[in-house]
């Protein structure tokens, strides 16, 4: 299912936008021109993942510091083991959308 997140030029260089889709939570980065969706929930603890500092295609998560791979949801640092999911991003027609 698409979903669509913004308009292009909406999410600033290197900012996030986080939204709902259902029960489901999702930061869309755009990283060098790039856009990156990833869960925003951290597999350590369930907490928001998307509200932490975010270096070069890592964000940390704000709660214990495990950080994670914006391209693929790898879990990189403990105290997170497990990765957590990644969405396609399509642009189309001036619209950002992600596909759950």
């Amino acid at each position: 299912m698409e979903v669509r997140v913004a308009a292009e030029g909406e999410i600033p260089e290197g900012g996030v936008k986080i939204i709902q889709a259902g029960s489901l939570f999702v930061g869309i980065y755009l990283v060098d021109g790039r856009y990156y969706a990833i869960e925003d929930r951290c597999s350590h603890d369930d907490g928001p993942l998307c509200e932490g500092d975010r270096d070069g295609l890592t964000v940390e998560c704000p709660r214990h510091g495990a950080t994670f791979d914006l391209r693929t949801g790898d879990a990189l640092t403990l105290p997170a083991t497990v990765g957590v999911e990644t969405f396609p991003v399509i642009v189309r027609d001036g619209d950002i959308l992600i596909e759950t």
